[in-house]
């Protein structure tokens, strides 16, 4: 069994059900909208560029968002960080 920890968000079962149904459809309209799109222009994926905003601290500490960690075992771990530290933010 893998346990889940989203670092930036904590849903209840609820929320977390109509979250996915909204999602589920952006998803479902984007395939659709790239299938489209490579049908007519066949290396169409190769034009397309993912990018997410992350943070890199000067200390070595970097927060991206939407970070997940995976794991066997529910890891019972915290990390201590400077309330306002020097960083770069990145798109």
């Amino acid at each position: 069994m893998y346990y889940w920890i989203d670092m930036n968000f904590f849903y209840s079962k609820d929320y977390l059900v109509a979250l996915h149904f909204k999602y589920d459809q952006t998803r479902r309209r984007f395939v659709e909208w790239a299938q489209n799109e490579i049908a007519v222009v066949p290396d169409f994926h190769t034009r397309i560029l993912f990018s997410d905003e992350a943070h890199f601290w000067w200390n070595g500490y970097v927060n991206k968002q939407n970070c997940r960690i995976w794991s066997e075992a529910n890891p019972q771990v915290y990390v201590e960080t400077p309330l306002h530290p020097e960083k770069l933010t990145v798109w």
